[in-house]
């Protein structure tokens, strides 16, 4: 199964692709949308929604995996990562595919084993699942991985269920 996985931001929105069959997983693709904070709110989104698009295009993936909304201290923060998560959430609707919705502690705890596991612990783990030679620099691509891989976890075990 193909999946993308999406880390929402408004500055870096992070996004990872890869190949699974719920045991290995295999590394496709992984970067980011990048935006200028001096941009209006609507340009960011239009630009993160043509990113999303452009991967979906290139890697045809079969579902994706978002990070769930949690709360923030910062409640204009908050408030514009859920307008990203808005634009992601309808992207991935848009060309068809199912989406897995995952809290940071559901998707730490697949793939670090850790709920309150520190980012740098979840670069080396998802290092180590796509069998990389180096751990994927930018954080934001890391966790959009993470998530992928989570949602090939959760796949299989839903799979495993109905069996």
């Amino acid at each position: 199964m193909r999946i993308l996985g999406v880390d929402c931001g408004t500055e870096r929105t992070g996004f990872g692709v890869i190949e699974s069959d719920g045991r290995s997983h295999r590394l496709l693709d992984a970067g980011v949308i990048k935006t200028s904070p001096k941009s209006p709110l609507s340009e960011r989104l239009l630009l993160i929604a043509a990113g999303l698009r452009a991967v979906i295009v290139a890697h045809a993936p079969e579902s994706a995996a978002v990070e769930a909304v949690f709360h923030a201290v910062n409640a204009q923060t908050a408030l514009k990562l859920a307008h990203v998560r808005g634009v992601a959430l309808l992207v991935l609707a848009e060309a068809g595919l199912s989406v897995g919705e995952y809290s940071p502690l559901e998707i730490k705890t697949s793939v670090v084993g850790y709920g309150r596991a520190e980012k740098e612990q979840v670069q080396m783990m998802v290092r180590s699942l796509l069998k990389l030679d180096e751990i994927i620099k930018s954080q934001d691509a890391s966790d959009a991985l993470a998530a992928a891989i989570c949602h090939a976890n959760q796949v299989r075990y839903q799979e495993a269920i109905r069996k």
